[in-house]
């Protein structure tokens, strides 16, 4: 999947959410964060932390790289 923003990241967390079978409340609780803030992860919000959300990501399995323009990782 490729990610653009922080709309895309959010709708990749909720899918690997679901495929959890997860709430957003389970998933707050085993990464030490609030409902809240899930949500708002969820749904985009360009502001949240992104020590937090990079947690959750790694929590739900997520491989994330970085790869220059030409799509070779580095």
């Amino acid at each position: 999947m490729n990610l653009k923003d922080s709309k895309s990241f959010g709708k990749a967390i909720r899918t690997y959410r679901k495929r959890h079978g997860a709430t957003q409340i389970q998933l707050a609780a085993v990464s030490n964060t609030g409902a809240r803030f899930i949500g708002d992860l969820e749904n985009g919000k360009p502001t949240v932390h992104l020590d937090k959300a990079l947690r959750v990501a790694n929590i739900l399995g997520m491989k994330i790289e970085v790869s220059d323009c030409d799509g070779a990782a580095k």
